[in-house]
């Protein structure tokens, strides 16, 4: 705890008239010029805030210009020429926002980044670090010769992956505009480039349990059981080198039929995205390996 150099206390006020902290005990300055983060007017009611905030949005990296750029407002009490004029100053103005090729080319992908996260529901600092890994990959030129739309896919899947949020590289490329295959290998490329290490990037099996589960109706029961599964697999080596949704599909399955609450290997492998023969193959190796007995 900070305590008082001169007196030892550790009770401190804050004035903000005169943005200083000073001790309560002997009245010692310890801060001094530090900026009140109050509002300058006071608001009584909602329609007074757009009227008296002298501020716009904070600076962010999901617009291509950071949010620091200005609009002209609309006036509709000009009439006539000055309404023309009005008009014409707001319609160059927008165009020159954006000025050159890579800021279409930013504006434009940061606008697919939004549809893309905006469909996930990914929360916001997930896209912010999509975005930030969008203009790392700008930066250093590693989008010559690939598509736009599937380098910002493989950033939205990487930042999921970092930030432990399930989302298959399936459920992406069914939204995004090319295929899986293009998608993977931009994401690949972006990785070791960005130094994006596997171990930064490992997602644990076990983080896609209630996704998969919330889409099949199971129980909490059905989702520990399921949990308890995956965690032996992986003290016993059988999760090494497979794919985590197929891994958790064969789970949710065997941990259904113990609960009692039976899903078909078709209703998991098309929550899971995975084919129903991968289902059946991590099924007959997580039963025979951890010896599970299940219901006839």
């Amino acid at each position: 705890m900070k305590k008082c150099p001169y007196c030892g206390a550790s009770t401190f006020s804050y004035d903000p008239e005169h943005g200083e902290v000073f001790c309560t005990s002997c009245g010692t300055v310890l801060s001094y010029n530090l900026v009140d983060p109050r509002e300058e007017t006071r608001i009584f009611e909602p329609s007074q805030r757009e009227k008296r905030k002298r501020t716009g949005s904070p600076a962010t990296i999901l617009l291509h210009d950071k949010g620091l750029s200005t609009d002209i407002g609309i006036d509709r009490s000009l009439t006539g020429l000055m309404r023309e004029k009005m008009y014409r100053l707001r319609k160059w103005q927008s165009r020159l926002r954006v000025s050159d090729a890579a800021e279409r080319n930013l504006a434009f992908a940061l606008s697919e980044l939004d549809r893309l996260a905006s469909h996930f529901a990914l929360p916001r600092h997930v896209e912010e670090e999509a975005a930030r890994l969008y203009r790392e990959a700008v930066r250093k030129g590693l989008i010559r010769r690939r598509s736009i739309e599937s380098v910002i896919a493989a950033c939205v899947y990487a930042a999921c992956r970092l930030l432990k949020i399930p989302r298959t590289l399936d459920e992406i490329a069914e939204v995004s505009k090319v295929d899986k295959k293009e998608i993977g290998r931009s994401f690949r490329f972006i990785a070791r480039h960005l130094n994006l290490t596997p171990k930064k990037l490992f997602v644990k099996p076990t983080d896609y349990v209630n996704k998969f589960a919330d889409e099949l109706n199971l129980s909490e029961k059905v989702r520990r059981k399921a949990i308890e599964i995956l965690e032996e697999a992986y003290q016993r080596g059988l999760t090494s080198g497979k794919s985590p949704a197929g891994l958790v599909a064969a789970a949710l399955y065997i941990a259904s039929l113990m609960e009692g609450e039976k899903r078909t290997q078709r209703e998991v492998a098309e929550v899971a995205r995975v084919t129903e023969v991968t289902v059946r193959n991590r099924y007959r190796e997580i039963v025979n390996k951890l010896e599970l007995k299940l219901p006839i």
